[in-house]
């Protein structure tokens, strides 16, 4: 057992910053990276070590989200909970919003990888080095893959892909 708390001291952080960059919601992405946990202990023995322990953690991670998202697809929103949410005023949210939406839809319109390491480096402060490690490529991979999607996302996404 002294092993398996080792892992998670080593590897907790970057699941937990690997899912709260795809939910940005802290209580969802602790409690996902709980179960995530608990998942790598039930099929430890799956574990061929073909690739870091930290990128089959977060491939774990990452088909929880997954089967979070579809099973949140399956159940409507309670009514109650869309009453609770506060609206911001037209004044202090329309711009923001709309600025906001508009990168959420240039990032979206990213290839795959490039979207996941803005994701990651924007909304869940994973440094290169852990987002190299996520992704199974280099720290420098991360820094360069980073910087060409900022600069495509700056000229508004009209620059061929190479």
């Amino acid at each position: 057992m002294d092993d398996m708390d080792a892992v998670y001291r080593a590897h907790a952080q970057t699941v937990y910053k690997f899912l709260l960059a795809q939910c940005h919601d802290p209580d969802l992405a602790e409690e996902l990276t709980q179960e995530t946990f608990y998942q790598a202990v039930r099929s430890i023995g799956r574990f061929d070590g073909s690739c870091k322990l930290s990128v089959w953690l977060c491939q774990i991670a990452k088909h929880l989200w997954y089967q979070y998202l579809r099973k949140r697809q399956r159940d409507p929103v309670p009514l109650e909970s869309t009453l609770e949410t506060s609206v911001p005023s037209a004044e202090d949210g329309v711009l923001e919003q709309e600025g906001r939406l508009s990168l959420l839809r240039q990032i979206h319109q990213l290839p795959e990888l490039q979207r996941e390491v803005v994701y990651l480096r924007a909304f869940g402060n994973l440094s290169f080095r852990e987002i190299g490690d996520v992704l199974g490529k280099t720290e420098n991979w991360a820094r360069v893959t980073f910087y060409r999607s900022k600069e495509k996302l700056r000229n508004g996404g009209a620059e061929d892909e190479k």
